[in-house]
Parts: structure tokens; sequence; C-alpha cells
């Protein structure tokens, strides 16, 4: 796929469409900024995993991990099932898995 070159005598709606996906773009970013964050979609990568899960994967406390999953929710990367008093979170889609892929290429291919 082409990266979108920019011109002068592009239309407005074209322009628009960028700036959106631009926008969109820079939302999915930040919510991957965190470290946090980042490792959860690593774990999650692999299936899905319960709150409890995530914590012991992470050494983290419980609100640190709660507190991460919403911000990914919220940004609609994961998506939670709740069973009984637990709940558990998966990717909601492919893009999370394939930023990790481009990720792991650009900053982890060479320690192989």
């Amino acid at each position: 796929m082409a990266l979108p070159v920019l011109t002068d005598d592009m239309s407005e709606a074209e322009l628009d469409r960028i700036v959106d996906k631009a926008t969109t773009a820079s939302a999915f970013l930040k919510a991957i900024s965190h470290e946090g964050r980042l490792m959860i979609l690593c774990h999650l990568v692999t299936g899905e995993k319960s709150v409890t899960e995530l914590e012991e994967l992470l050494s983290a406390r419980q609100a640190a991990v709660s507190q991460q999953l919403s911000r990914l929710r919220l940004e609609g990367l994961v998506v939670p099932r709740r069973e009984g008093k637990a709940i558990y979170y998966r990717l909601a889609d492919d893009r999370p898995k394939k930023m990790l892929e481009t990720v792991y290429e650009l900053f982890c291919a060479d320690d192989d």
C-alpha cells in the first residue's frame, strides 16, 4: 500500500479524508504508547486472558491493569467478556497484532 502524496491540487474532500485517517492513526498510536498497554496487547495476541492472568503476567496491581484495559477498551482495541466474577479480554480486531508485528520487525528482529 502506497502512502498518500499530499499535493496542492487535492480536493477538499480528499484532504479531509486524509486528515480523518491521520486523526484515527494518532489516537491508535497514543493508545499503544504506554508500556503497560503495549504489553497487554502482546499478551492478548496469544488469546483471551482474564484480568487476573494479565496481573500475573505483567507483575502489576489490579488497579493499574484495569486502568490500562479501560483505555484500550475506550479506543476499541480490546473487548471484554464477563464470566461470573471474572472479566476476560481479547483483541477487538487484527490491528494490534499487525502493529505488534511491525514493531517487532523494527525494534526486535535484529535480536534473533
